[in-house]
């Protein structure tokens, strides 16, 4: 059942049909977004957001792919300018991430589909709220092994969720004129 759900989810464009332009931009959006987050928030990149932006606009497989670009660009930056620790827990925490974030797109496409009757920007909180909690939950599951509890405090996790919303807000204004702006030249190179 759960391979019939993932398969179908793959094969069905969450976005409109037919705007690549659309679809290209949102890739831009999300590296240029986890670029500018993971140099200012550094371990609070709002992975839930950026999965359920990805989940929105592109075909799983195009999201899922995204959010590994997404990944590899904070590690990168986490890694090579801010100093990360080169320890194997530390790179197990960084494959953690990118597993978790990787859920949340799955979460996010799934709530995106079952909510498709009403419509795009009224599934967004909600597949926000799941992807969200299947991110962190993702990331509590390894703290027995990796570490790290106590960073899931209520007013920590309470910070990093306001985040997660900020973000995605930001992100579908960007999505959605990028849209806009798409459309309006198609419609000019018609006349």
């Amino acid at each position: 059942m759960l391979e019939r759900t993932l398969s179908r989810l793959a094969a069905t464009r969450l976005s409109t049909p037919g705007h690549d332009a659309t679809q290209m931009w949102c890739v831009v959006l999300l590296v240029a977004g986890c670029a500018s987050a993971s140099l200012v928030f550094s371990c609070a990149t709002p992975f839930a957001a950026f999965a359920v932006l990805a989940a929105a606009a592109l075909p799983l497989r195009s999201a899922l792919a995204a959010i590994v670009a997404v990944w590899l660009v904070n590690q990168a930056i986490g890694f090579g300018l801010l100093g990360y620790p080169h320890t194997l827990n530390t790179a197990a925490w960084g494959l953690a991430i990118g597993a978790a974030a990787a859920v949340a797109t799955v979460v996010a496409a799934v709530m995106f589909r079952r909510l498709a009757a009403i419509g795009r920007f009224a599934a967004y909180p909600l597949a926000l709220l799941a992807s969200f909690a299947g991110y962190e939950l993702g990331l509590l599951a390894v703290t027995p092994v990796l570490g790290g509890a106590g960073a899931f405090t209520l007013e920590i996790v309470g910070r990093i969720a306001f985040l997660n919303a900020v973000w995605l807000a930001g992100l579908v204004v960007a999505l959605e004129a990028g849209r806009l702006l798409d459309g309006v030249a198609r419609r000019q190179a018609l006349r």
